[in-house]
Order: structure tokens, then sequence, then C-alpha cells
């Protein structure tokens, strides 16, 4: 099997594929996320051939990343908070029109029926090349390891250091950047960071949270804080701070 990839600047009918690839991938409260809220929708159009789709020999879309480019100095202190900060930084750079460096990776979700193709590499090596084609100096991911969820009670801070018996990392995600040439610059504590009513937080997760305290759900990478009394719930999500030399 042969892939493609395209630009939404390309191919911008590849944009009606994006809804069905990152239900499959992205819990729900993560789409509540405020700056995703506000921003999200219009990465496609104002950053279009930032944003990519591979393809299969049949034309259908199995993958899709999205990146946005920004200024960043190269200091682990000149990076934003998070994939939040990140997200909006990107927005206010090209609208106060600064002269941007690096890109920013945002996500690279796959479709169920391919995760075990190999495909992670593609799109990692697709997104580097957007960078080099657009002339940045420097690639730079908020990456959100794809087996922290079942260790929501592990701090980021030590899952980042789990490996493998061969020595490698143990979760898959950085194990793909990290064998590519990527390395660790920081943790991102707060990386997105959602906020809900008790009510929002049942429907997002099809839990019941009939008392204030910390709740373990599904898809996230640490624990949610629900408070009854002031009727919110707060999820702070750790990201790893991973740059690729170009």
């Amino acid at each position: 099997m042969s892939y493609t990839v395209f630009t939404l600047a390309e191919h911008p009918e590849l944009e009606a594929e994006m809804p069905r690839l990152h239900s499959a991938s992205w819990p729900a409260f993560v789409m509540d996320d405020p700056a995703v809220l506000q921003y999200w929708g219009s990465l496609f159009s104002i950053f279009a051939k930032y944003q990519y789709v591979l393809c299969n020999e049949q034309d259908e879309a199995v993958a899709a990343g999205h990146t946005i480019p920004l200024l960043w100095d190269g200091t682990v202190a000149g990076l934003t908070a998070g994939w939040d900060a990140a997200l909006i930084q990107g927005f206010h750079d090209r609208e106060q029109q600064r002269e941007v460096n690096a890109l920013c990776g945002l996500s690279i979700v796959t479709a169920p029926e391919v995760k075990s193709k190999g495909l992670s590499t593609t799109m990692v090596l697709a997104m580097k090349d957007i960078a080099l084609r657009e002339n940045l100096s420097a690639l730079i991911l908020p990456l959100r390891p794809s087996q922290k969820h079942r260790y929501p009670l592990i701090p980021m801070e030590n899952y980042m250091h789990w490996k493998r018996p061969d020595g490698a990392p143990f979760d898959p995600w950085l194990r793909v950047h990290l064998r590519l040439g990527a390395k660790i610059l920081a943790i991102a504590p707060r990386s997105m960071v959602t906020d809900g009513t008790v009510a929002q937080w049942e429907e997002w997760t099809g839990q019941s949270m009939p008392g204030s305290g910390e709740y373990i759900v599904e898809g996230a990478l640490c624990p949610v804080q629900i408070d009854h009394i002031r009727d919110i719930g707060r999820y702070e999500e750790p990201n790893i701070w991973i740059s690729h030399t170009l």
C-alpha cells in the first residue's frame, strides 16, 4: 500500500475528513478546551498549507497532521506554557505580522484501521518536510504521550523516563519521535486546560461525579479535579516539550 501526503492548501476538500479522524483519537473534553473552541476551526483555512492529510491509493484520508508557525527564541524558557498557548500564539504572531521561525506540531491522528501500519513515522517526517519547505529553523511539539492515559496517577516527570527492557522509551509516541532524532526539552504541566460544570464533565465522560475530589476518566492523562461547591471541574493536562533538528 502506498500513501501520499497532501496539504489542505492543495486539497481543501480534505478538511471534511477531519472530524472523523479526530473523533477516534481525542476525548470529548479536549474538543471543549477554550483554545480549541476559539481557534481550531480557523486553523484549517488561515494556516491551510501547514495542515496535511495522508491518503491511501483509494484517495481515502487515513491520517492527519496539524501544525502552526510561531516565533520562538530557541530556549526552553522561551517555550509557551504548552498546547493551548502555542495555538494562541501562532494566531497572534500572524495578526501582529511577526517573522516566525519555528513550526509547532499540534496533532497527528490516524484512523483506527491503520494504527498498526507504521504510519506515525511517515507523519512525523511529513511534519519536518513542511518546516523545511517553509524555511523554518525548528520543529517543536508539546507531545501528548499515547499511553499516559493508562497511568493517570504517575507524574509525567516520572512517566517520560520509563524504559522498555531494550532500553527504548516505554511510551510508543515518544519512542517514535526520539528514534527520529528528537530531544526532550521540558514538561508543560498545564499544556491543555479545560474547565466545565459538573454536569458538563459527566456528559463528556459518561460517568457520575457525585462528590468533590479527583476523578480518573477515560482518555485523561491525569485526574480531573471536581468541586461541587463551586460547580466546576478542571483538567490540567501535562505534555512533554520536544524538538526536532532540521
